[in-house]
């Protein structure tokens, strides 16, 4: 092998060590979220994400993605981007660099075992005309 070769096999593998590391950080904290502080902390989520079918005109026009249901490890890895600036957006960013490792991991074990509501299928056609889910 020559040295390029050598370097470019190095660089490979720090660059595969650190994106091990990062997973088993994250796997680290969203294991130990508990999701009674989650609800707690999630009051302020729900402005944007607890509505159906919500839409952000700043500083561009999105739906806004629910929450309720999605996998803990993948909330977990949002928020360290948000926090990072890995993953762009100027609300969520804000957001993030308020949240330590524990409130995000809180914060995902509360939206991982709950899910949204505009997700629930009402199993009783009279409850819906009710307004009863």
């Amino acid at each position: 092998m020559n040295k390029r070769t050598i370097l470019h096999h190095t660089r490979r593998l720090v660059q595969v060590s650190g994106a091990l590391a990062a997973l088993l950080a994250s796997a680290a904290a969203w294991g130990d979220g508990d999701a009674g502080r989650g609800w707690a902390r999630a009051q302020m989520c729900a402005g944007c994400h607890g509505i159906a079918d919500y839409r952000t005109a700043f500083p561009k026009v999105y739906s806004v993605p629910k929450l309720g249901g999605q996998e803990a490890a993948y909330i977990v890895k949002s928020l360290q981007d948000y926090k990072s600036g890995a993953r762009k957006n100027a609300t969520m960013g804000g957001i993030a660099a308020t949240l330590s490792d524990q409130d995000m991991a809180d914060l995902a074990a509360y939206y991982a075992a709950n899910e949204h509501p505009a997700n629930k299928v009402v199993a009783n056609k009279d409850a819906t005309t009710k307004g009863q889910q």
